[in-house]
C-alpha cells in the first residue's frame, strides 16, 4: 500500500516538477550598473549559436511580481515562451527583468483613494531607477553580435504594460513591435513612436484595477497618428486579461513577423 501511495504522489507531483524544471531554463542573471543591480532571467534559444543572430524580446511584469528573488517575474508569460512548439517556431532571446519591491517600472502617480485607481503619467525628466536599469540592460544586449537589432520586441502586463508604453517613448527607434496588456500611458507622447512600431493592445472590459479607458485612450491617440495598432478588448475579462492575451493563437506569429525598416 505504501508503494502504491508513493507512486501515486510521485505522478501527481511530476507535472509540477517539470514545470519548475522548465522555468529553470531561464538563466538567473544580475545586471550591475555602479552600485545598482537588476535581477533578471534570460531564456536563450535551443541550440543557441553566438555566430547567428536572434530576435530579442523584453517582457515587463506587473506590480505583484516585484522583489529580489529573481523568480516571481516568471509567474505570468514565461510558460508561453517555454512552450516547446513556440521555442521551435520562434527562436528568440527572452528577458524577464524584476523590479525591486520599493520601486515601480512606470513613472506614474497612483491615486487609490477613490473607487478604482487613478493613474497620472508624467515622463518628464529621467525614468525611475528600475526602468533606467532595464534600459541600460537592453542597451548592453543590443551591443551583442548575436542580437538582431531589427527584431527587438516588447511586452508587459499591468505595471509592465505601463512600462511598455513608457519604454516606447524613451526608446522610440528600438522596437519593431510591442504588446501592452492592461496598461496605460501618456497619450501626448505617442507621436514619438507611433510610426516606428506596430502595437497590439489588450485589456479586459471589466478590469477594476486598471480601467480599460487607459488603453482605449492610448489606442485612440495612436490611431490619430496613423499608427499600425490593433486593440483587443475582452468583454468578460477582469484584470487578468493577460491569460487571454497569452492564449491568442496569432500573438507570437504576429509579433515575430515584425521587422524594423
Amino acid at each position: 500500500m505504501r508503494t502504491k501511495l508513493y507512486f501515486s504522489c510521485f505522478y501527481l507531483l511530476f507535472p509540477v516538477f517539470l514545470l519548475a524544471q522548465n522555468k529553470e531554463e531561464f538563466k538567473h542573471e544580475i545586471f550591475l550598473n555602479g552600485e545598482d543591480t537588476l535581477h533578471h532571467r534570460i531564456l536563450y534559444p535551443k541550440d543557441f549559436n553566438a555566430s547567428k543572430q536572434y530576435p530579442l524580446l523584453l517582457f515587463m511584469h506587473g506590480a505583484g511580481e516585484r522583489g529580489n528573488d529573481n523568480k516571481k517575474q516568471l509567474a505570468h508569460g514565461a510558460n508561453l515562451f517555454l512552450n516547446e512548439k513556440n521555442r521551435e517556431n520562434f527562436p528568440a532571446i527572452v528577458i524577464f527583468p524584476q523590479c525591486p519591491k520599493d520601486d515601480y517600472w512606470a513613472k506614474v502617480e497612483v491615486d487609490r483613494s477613490n473607487q478604482g485607481n487613478t493613474f497620472n503619467f508624467d515622463y518628464d525628466g529621467e525614468p525611475n531607477k528600475a526602468l533606467s536599469l532595464v534600459i541600460n540592460l537592453l542597451d548592453s544586449m543590443l551591443e551583442k553580435d548575436f542580437v538582431n537589432q531589427k527584431r527587438i520586441y516588447l511586452g508587459g502586463l499591468s505595471m509592465g504594460g505601463m512600462a511598455t508604453f513608457e519604454l516606447l517613448y524613451r526608446k522610440p527607434d528600438t522596437f519593431a513591435a510591442a504588446f501592452p496588456i492592461c496598461g496605460g500611458g501618456d497619450p501626448e507622447t505617442v507621436d514619438t513612436y507611433a510610426k516606428n512600431v506596430d502595437l497590439w493592445v489588450f485589456h479586459g472590459a471589466k478590469d477594476n484595477v486598471v480601467n480599460p479607458a487607459y488603453s482605449k485612450e492610448m489606442v485612440e491617440a495612436l490611431k490619430a497618428k496613423n499608427a499600425n495598432v490593433r486593440f483587443t478588448l475582452y468583454p468578460h475579462a477582469d484584470h487578468n486579461s493577460w491569460d487571454l492575451a497569452f492564449a491568442e493563437p496569432e500573438l507570437l506569429s504576429w509579433l515575430f513577423s515584425k521587422t524594423k525598416n
